[in-house]
C-alpha cells in the first residue's frame, strides 16, 4: 500500500542577479517598464510539488506514486526519477507541450521575480486517480485547476483518505470551491499565509475545518507548526538545521513527513516532528531534490533534535 501524490512535476530555472533590482527599476517609469538583468549564475533543478514530495517520501523508505502530466522535454527528468527509484506509472507524457517550468531570478537583497509556465500541468485532469492500484492514502497538491478538482472528487468517491494541500494553487479557487475541497478531504495542510487566505475565502475558522476533517496542519517556518484536531492542539517545534541554504521545497519535504506518519498510523506528535525534521534537512541544500540521508542518520538526527526516538 502506498501514497498517490497528485500535483506538479516541473523544472526550476534559478538565476542570480548580482545587484539589486531597486537600482535598475525607476519608480516613476513603472508604467513603461523595460529592463534587462544579466544573470551569470543559472541552475536548472528538478522540482514540482508531486515530484518533490515523492522524492522525500522515497528517502524515508516508502514507494510513492506521483501522478502528473509532463511534456515532450521530460527525458532528463525521467532519467533523474529512474536514478532515484521513483515510479512513473502515473506520469503522463504529452506531445506538443513543455513540462511546467519556473524561471526565478533573485537579487542580492533576496528579492525574487518569478515567471511560471504551466505547460503540461494544464492538462492534469487527463490523469485518473481510479487507475492507480494499492493506494492507501492520497494527496492533492498544487496542479492544474481542473485536475485538482477532479482528483479530489475521485479520492472522495473511492473512499481513499487524502490530504488537501492547496499551496500556491489556492488563488485559482473561490470560497465555495475551497469549502468543497475541505469537505472531501481527510486532512488539510497549509502554511500560515495560506491559512489566512483560506480563512478569508471560506469564512471558516479552525473549528469549522476540524469539524469536517481529522486534522488541520499549519506550518510556520522557523516557528514550527501546529496540528489542530477536534479534541486537541499539538504545537510541533521546528528542528534546527545545520545550515540555512535554500527554503524552496521545505514545505514539500514537511508534507512527505506527514504522509509517512499517516501511512504508518503514528501519533500526531511523532508525525509532526518527522515532518519538521524533513523540512530542516531540506533547507540545508540548494534545490528541492539534492538532500540525502540514510534511515540510521535520520533516526539519529530525530533523537538529537527532539530528545526521543521515533
Amino acid at each position: 500500500m502506498t501514497a498517490l501524490i497528485c500535483g506538479s512535476v516541473a523544472y526550476d530555472n534559478i538565476m542570480v542577479f548580482e545587484d539589486s533590482f531597486k537600482n535598475h527599476i525607476l519608480p516613476d517609469k513603472i508604467h513603461i517598464l523595460n529592463v534587462s538583468f544579466l544573470v551569470p549564475r543559472l541552475r536548472r533543478e528538478f522540482g514540482g510539488c508531486a515530484a518533490n514530495i515523492a522524492y522525500n517520501l522515497k528517502l524515508l523508505g516508502e514507494d510513492p506514486l506521483p501522478m502528473a502530466t509532463v511534456g515532450q522535454d521530460f527525458d532528463p527528468y525521467r532519467a533523474w526519477l529512474d536514478h532515484n527509484g521513483i515510479r512513473q506509472d502515473h506520469i503522463m507524457v504529452l506531445d506538443g507541450v513543455l513540462t511546467a517550468q519556473a524561471f526565478i531570478t533573485t537579487d542580492l537583497d533576496d528579492n525574487q521575480i518569478t515567471a511560471f509556465h504551466p505547460g503540461a500541468m494544464n492538462f492534469s485532469e487527463r490523469n485518473d486517480v481510479r487507475s492507480a492500484k494499492g493506494v492507501k492514502i492520497g494527496m492533492v497538491s498544487p496542479d492544474g485547476r481542473a485536475g485538482m478538482i477532479q482528483h479530489a472528487a475521485q479520492f472522495a468517491e473511492a473512499s481513499i483518505p487524502f490530504v488537501f494541500d492547496p499551496g500556491q494553487g489556492m488563488p485559482m479557487f473561490n470560497g465555495e470551491e475551497l469549502r468543497t475541497f475541505i469537505e472531501q478531504a481527510t486532512w488539510v495542510t497549509v502554511n500560515d499565509y495560506e491559512w489566512q487566505l483560506l480563512k478569508d475565502r471560506t469564512g471558516w475558522d479552525v473549528a469549522d475545518v476540524t469539524a469536517r476533517t481529522e486534522a488541520l496542519i499549519v506550518t510556520r517556518g522557523a516557528q514550527g507548526s501546529v496540528i489542530y484536531t477536534k479534541s486537541a492542539e499539538y504545537a510541533i517545534p521546528a528542528a534546527k538545521p545545520n545550515a540555512v541554504e535554500d527554503p524552496t521545497g521545505c514545505g514539500d519535504a514537511y508534507r512527505a513527513g506527514l504522509l509517512y506518519g499517516l501511512l504508518h498510523g503514528l501519533d500526531w506528535e511523532t508525525t509532526g516532528r518527522i515532518a519538521s525534521l524533513m523540512g530542516a534537512i531540506k533547507i540545508e541544500q540548494h534545490g528541492t531534490q539534492n538532500h540525502r540521508f540514510t534511515r540510521e542518520e535520520f533516526e539519529q538526527r530525530f533523537k538529537a533534535s527532539f530528545g526521543r526516538s521515533i
